[in-house]
């Protein structure tokens, strides 16, 4: 996939990982990037061009659809944590919310982008994921099981998308320096470390990018026998 004069829409856009890869692709030489936000105001690098965008807004998304008609790559990054829904007491509300945005949200802006890109010559679909994608976690089962989702859903477009010629990468990342994981001292990576990973990978038409060394151990882990 050739980054270089592309034309570019990132879900996300106004902060974390996502203005990361809105600036990583201009850095590398794309011709326009729409930066999707709930707030266009709140996109303040002035070398994107901002884009209403809530992807749980089905006249939103189908808007942007049709206001950025030239995309040849789509990031969708849009995503939240849903962390106050409990393993076993409490409101679900969190995990709805997380369910909603991270897998409905992404299904729905693939859906209306997929026809932009099969006439712009196929391009590319990219998926942001989490290690929490392949581990159950009872400290944050919402935003595991949105993310597991989210990853089959890769998986299905992905072949869906094959025969009109669109790449569908998956980014699989531990803890990335953001908002959604302040709660935690763990190490984590860089959002400019996940955009640069995520375009290296673009450009050499990989199709799933494995961030850090944890998201690596777990994914191989998925190989080995269940413990008690």
């Amino acid at each position: 996939m050739e980054i270089k004069g592309s034309v570019a829409l990132v879900t996300g856009a106004n902060r974390g990982i996502g203005r990361a890869f809105a600036r990583a692709l201009i850095d590398r030489g794309a011709a326009k990037v729409y930066a999707g936000a709930r707030d266009p105001a709140s996109v303040t690098d002035e070398d994107v061009t901002a884009l209403r965008l809530d992807v749980t807004e089905p006249e939103e998304v189908a808007a942007a659809a049709a206001a950025a008609g030239d995309v040849t790559i789509v990031i969708n990054n849009a995503g939240v944590g849903g962390f106050s829904t409990e393993l076993l007491a409490g409101s679900f509300d969190g995990a709805r919310q997380a369910m909603e945005i991270n897998y409905f949200g992404t299904w729905a802006v693939s859906r209306a982008f997929a026809p932009v890109l099969a006439r712009n010559g196929g391009g590319a679909l990219v998926n942001m994921l989490s290690t929490a994608s392949w581990t159950s976690r009872p400290d944050y089962p919402g935003y595991a099981a949105s993310k597991a989702a989210q990853w089959s859903l890769t998986g299905a477009l992905r072949e869906g998308l094959r025969e009109q010629g669109t790449l569908v990468v998956g980014v699989h990342a531990s803890f990335v320096e953001t908002d959604l994981s302040s709660f935690t001292d763990a190490p984590k990576i860089s959002a400019a470390d996940v955009a640069e990973q995520t375009l290296d990978a673009l450009a050499n038409d990989r199709v799933e990018v494995l961030t850090d060394e944890r998201t690596r151990q777990v994914k191989h882990a998925l190989s080995q026998p269940l413990e008690r």
